[in-house]
């Protein structure tokens, strides 16, 4: 047994069975062993960012790790990006990178790179296999590093020799460390603060906006009177009718400033301290007052359910139900808006769908106008790095198992950055629904222009011009092997949202606002 032929049976044994990939030469022993294993599930992604995209929004929705492919220190470097996104996402990727060959490194041949510092920019855990037995053993680390709460990404290098070698052994899989206990004196100290204090918030991220914890942040918030919010860079939400009616913490620094104006407590929980996304000229990096007493309840890589439960426990409240949001709005026709889009969205889409927001400015407000849809799951770009969404998407419909309609809103010039996705979704016939917000510019860097105070002429606005030429996304879909239609109306939209529903396969609209 080779290297490659060890690696894939240890990540099987270990629970990896999905591999979205972009291979290279110094990866052929590699995918010519997913020929000789059964039960992995191979993804080609025609792009490095597309993949790493697509393997974050995999774990978000499967809750657990898939495999990356990448080729050597260059393949690294494009799927940098959405790597980023997924550290910031806390989404577990073992990210295997093909490399040189050991004895071939010293020779600088061309794709000779520093990959394992390329590495170390997104990576919690890094290695090099060095020799052909030491691969399994390697790989059985990184699922266990990947795996480890919150999720974090683990990156593999791969030299080819120690792929092609015989000497291969397959690792047990290794058992994922249990996440750090909650401190009582956290838990106490945020009763005490609950009890005592007024202008209380509690700040939800993490896990601690799934599942049941939502319905534990509800029964301390209605036995205290804190009030309860998400963190803006929060990677997974659940939504819709039977869960909270949470709001994020806005992304303009004055808003967020003016929301947060009046809290004197802040209780983290999964979340961290809000900050702004950038420095503006004149305006506090905090978006929390200055002096606002921050407490931690759990951190990241603790477990948000069981911090809430020992503080409901702890304050003894009583069980309280979630308030029902309200009627299910109707759909909204005549000319585009983002609420009139929110609207249309909630009245349409089906039980159970997947929201992959990559949406930008034009999506800032959907939340508000979709608390009464159907429950659903709503995926964000947390990182900041543009081109997400579409490899998101895509991901997620693998990692729902190909059951649950995905709905991307994708702002155009961020679907730039990775429109290669769009083959992949027509390739494995994912059921994925892209809303593609035509604008023809990059309309969050006007706002930005005004928020840092600089003043754009002629030649800065060319610079966020996407209609010179005119970028026609019926036919780049087409194109890509996806059927799509152009909607100038909400009325067009909910029409095309709703047969794209009952077609099994992928399909964009390309609403022009």
């Amino acid at each position: 047994m080779n290297g490659a032929k060890s690696l894939v049976e240890t990540l099987l044994k270990s629970g990896v069975d999905a591999c979205f990939a972009n291979p290279g030469t110094s990866e052929m022993h590699f995918v010519a062993a997913l020929d000789q294993s059964v039960g992995m599930r191979c993804v080609l992604g025609l792009q490095e960012n597309v993949v790493t995209g697509m393997a974050d929004g995999y774990y978000r929705m499967a809750g657990k790790p898939a495999a990356t492919l990448l080729h050597c220190g260059p393949g690294l470097a494009n799927g940098l990006a959405n790597l980023h996104n997924a550290r910031r996402a806390k989404s577990g990727i073992v990210n295997i990178v093909g490399d040189q060959a050991t004895y071939h490194r010293p020779l600088d041949a061309p794709l000779t790179a520093d990959t394992d510092s390329l590495a170390h920019t997104v990576s919690a855990w890094v290695r090099t296999s060095t020799h052909a037995a030491h691969v399994g053993r390697d790989a059985a680390d990184a699922v266990q590093a990947a795996s480890t709460l919150p999720g974090q990404i683990a990156t593999l290098i791969l030299p080819s020799d120690t792929s092609w070698d015989e000497g291969g052994i397959v690792a047990d899989a290794l058992m994922v460390p249990a996440a750090p206990v909650i401190d009582p004196f956290a838990v106490q100290n945020a009763a005490r603060v609950l009890r005592t204090q007024m202008n209380v918030l509690i700040l939800l991220a993490g896990r601690a906006v799934l599942g049941q914890s939502q319905s534990l942040a509800w029964r301390v918030a209605q036995a205290t009177g804190a009030t309860l919010m998400a963190d803006y860079v929060t990677g997974h939400m659940q939504r819709g009718r039977g869960r909270l009616q949470l709001e994020r913490v806005p992304y303009n620094t004055d808003l967020a400033v003016q929301a947060l104006s009046r809290f004197e407590h802040i209780i983290l929980v999964n979340a961290k301290p809000p900050v702004g996304f950038f420095a503006y000229p004149g305006k506090p990096g905090k978006q929390y007052p200055e002096h606002a007493q921050l407490h931690v309840l759990a951190r990241d890589d603790q477990d948000g359910e069981a911090a809430l439960r020992a503080l409901v426990d702890e304050l003894n409240a009583p069980s309280a139900v979630i308030p029902d949001p309200g009627t299910r709005p109707d759909a909204v026709t005549g000319a585009p808006t983002p609420e009139g889009l929110a609207q249309t969205l909630a009245a349409v889409m089906p039980d159970n769908a997947i929201v992959s927001d990559e949406s930008v400015s034009y999506g800032r407000g959907f939340y508000k106008n979709t608390h009464a849809a159907p429950p659903h799951d709503w995926l964000h770009l947390v990182g900041g790095a543009i081109g997400a969404g579409l490899p998101m998407a895509t991901g997620a419909a693998v990692g729902s198992g190909g059951q649950r309609r995905v709905i991307n809103l994708q702002a155009d010039g961020s679907a730039m950055y990775s429109l290669q996705a769009l083959w992949t979704q027509a390739r494995e016939r994912l059921p994925v629904t892209t809303v593609l917000l035509n604008n023809r510019k990059y309309s969050i860097l006007i706002g930005e222009y005004k928020a840092v105070g600089a003043t754009p002429g002629p030649i800065a606005m060319s610079m966020l011009d996407l209609g010179n030429p005119n970028l026609e996304w019926v036919k780049l879909a087409n194109g890509m092997g996806v059927e799509a239609a152009r909607a100038t109306t909400l009325q067009q939209c909910a029409d095309l949202m709703k047969q794209s529903f009952r077609q099994g396969g992928p399909f964009l609209i390309e609403l022009m606002i």
